[in-house]
């Protein structure tokens, strides 16, 4: 009695860290996506637009994710794949933006660019910080690491094309930045999904 109640003691354990790390980083990125959606329409930003939809698809991945932390395998496996199906929404919402800007072309703000992804650097990096230790504890909460990850590489990118927009007057950086982000949004959308459909076909 004493062993299974120490393994279901740790697994309870763990499971309660994770939801107070998943709660955490919920509620940053909520915060961050009204802060840099607010600030990618001000400066007219498409790349900040979508450093913004990263932030949102996060923050409801994140939700997902404290719902599927006490469910079983198959459960968690279905949650990652609809997580998947998120940031590949999010892709094809970034590319329409980007189609829209071509036909529609304007310069962004390059210091609402500059100084917002900075500002999305140090939180999503606080994120990143949180989930480090829970990367590999599951396919949830791996699939939750994927997308902090990503986000980092996000605000970098953002950060760069501010430059280049006050470098060269132009808007092309951001639009280029955005097709590299839809890119980078698209990659980790199929990693998620077929890290979750190997965990299905386990599970059956």
């Amino acid at each position: 009695m004493s062993g299974y109640c120490d393994n279901g003691c740790s697994l309870d354990r763990l499971r309660e860290r994770q939801r107070g790390t998943l709660q955490s980083v919920l509620g940053i990125n909520a915060v961050m996506f009204f802060v840099i959606a607010a600030a990618a329409i001000y400066g007219k930003s498409t790349a900040l637009l979508a450093d913004s939809l990263d932030n949102l698809g996060d923050a409801l991945t994140y939700g997902l994710s404290l719902y599927a932390v006490s469910r079983d395998a198959t459960a968690k496996a279905k949650v990652a794949l609809f997580k998947g199906g998120l940031i590949f929404l999010a892709a094809c919402a970034v590319a329409a933006q980007v189609i829209y800007k071509l036909f529609v072309p304007s310069v962004p703000l390059f210091e609402v660019m500059g100084a917002f992804s900075l500002i999305g650097l140090a939180a999503n990096s606080l994120c990143l910080y949180l989930l480090w230790r829970h990367r590999h504890e599951d396919v949830n909460m791996s699939s939750v690491w994927e997308c902090s990850r990503n986000d980092i590489a996000s605000n970098l990118s953002v950060f760069v094309a501010a430059g280049a927009v006050w470098f060269t007057g132009s808007g092309w950086p951001d639009i280029l930045v955005a097709l590299g982000l839809v890119w980078l949004l698209m990659r980790s959308a199929i990693r998620v999904i077929s890290s979750a459909m190997a965990e299905l076909r386990a599970a059956t």
